[in-house]
C-alpha cells in the first residue's frame, strides 16, 4: 500500500507542476447541463444535456447560462445543472442521470464518473460504462466508494487509497475486481474533443452459386504442396452447387 501511495502522490505533484495544470479540466470546476433546454417538443434546444455551460450571472436558484454548443443564453434552474471538478467528480447528479450521460454516443467502454451518493451524502459512487454484445438492459455499473475514519477511500476493503485521485489512478491501470478498467472520464461536449464512435460493419452476403467450379478445383496445390482449399470443403461446395442447380438462394456468411 505504501508504494501505491508514493506513486500516486508523486504523479499528482508532476500533474500540478506540469504545463497542463492550467487546463480548466484539471483546475477549475465546470458546469454541465443535465437536460436539453427547453424541453418542449418541436422547439430547438438552446442547450443540450452533457454539454459545458458558461455562467453569465447567478440569482439564487436560477442562473443565466450560455451554451458552449449554440452560444445562446438562457435563464434556467440550478438543478438543471451539475458541477464537475477534476473532470470526473460530479456534484448534484442522480444515479439515473449518470447512466443517461454515460450512455451518450461519444463515451466508450470504461468511461466513468464519480458522484455523490444519493442515499449517503458522506460517501460517493463510481459509475462505469461497460457495453457488451449481450442484450443487457443497463450497461452502466455502480460501485459504492466508502470512506474510513482516517479519510481514506475504498471500494474493496482490502484496497484503500488516500484520495479519490489515487483511487481513479489505480483503477485506470487495472480493473482489479471492477467490471472493467477505467478508460476516460464521461464525455463533456464543449470541453472534450469528440471521440470516434465505432461503426458496426455487416459481413457481406456471399452467393455460393457465383463461385466458379473452375476456381474451386483449380490449382489444388500451392508451390509449397499444401491444398488451397481442403478436400472436404471442395467436395461440400461442389455437392451444394450440383444440388442447387437452378435455385436462386444465397447464404449469409
Amino acid at each position: 500500500m505504501g508504494s501505491c501511495f508514493t506513486r500516486c502522490h508523486s504523479n499528482l505533484e508532476v500533474l500540478e507542476n506540469s504545463p497542463e495544470s492550467d487546463s480548466p479540466a484539471l483546475q477549475e470546476s465546470v458546469i454541465v447541463s443535465l437536460h436539453d433546454y427547453p424541453m418542449f417538443e418541436d422547439t430547438e434546444p438552446i442547450m443540450f444535456a452533457g454539454e459545458r455551460l458558461h455562467v453569465v450571472s447567478e440569482d439564487g436558484d436560477f442562473m443565466t447560462m450560455r451554451s458552449s454548443t449554440t452560444g445562446r443564453e438562457s435563464y434556467i434552474p440550478t438543478n438543471y445543472t451539475a458541477k464537475v471538478t477534476h473532470r470526473w467528480l460530479y456534484t448534484g447528479i442522480s444515479r439515473y442521470k449518470a447512466e443517461e450521460l454515460l450512455q451518450k454516443p461519444n463515451n466508450q467502454n470504461g468511461s466513468f464518473l464519480i458522484r455523490e451518493s444519493e442515499t449517503n451524502r458522506d460517501s460517493h459512487s463510481l459509475s462505469i460504462l461497460m457495453r457488451t454484445n449481450s442484450l443487457q438492459v443497463n450497461p452502466v455499473k455502480h460501485y459504492r466508494i466508502y470512506r474510513l475514519q482516517n479519510s481514506w477511500y475504498y471500494i474493496s476493503p482490502g484496497l484503500t487509497f488516500p484520495s479519490l485521485h489515487c483511487l481513479v489512478e489505480h483503477y485506470s491501470e487495472s480493473a482489479n475486481g471492477l467490471c472493467c478498467q477505467l478508460t476516460a472520464p464521461c464525455f463533456i461536449q464543449g470541453l472534450d474533443t469528440p471521440r470516434p464512435v465505432p461503426n458496426t460493419i455487416r459481413r457481406p452476403t456471399i452467393n455460393w452459386k457465383d463461385i466458379s467450379r473452375s476456381v474451386i478445383l483449380r490449382r489444388k496445390r500451392t508451390e509449397s504442396g499444401h491444398s488451397l482449399v481442403s478436400e472436404g470443403l471442395r467436395e461440400a461446395i461442389s455437392s451444394y452447387l450440383q444440388m442447387t442447380e437452378g435455385d436462386d438462394h444465397s447464404w449469409d456468411s
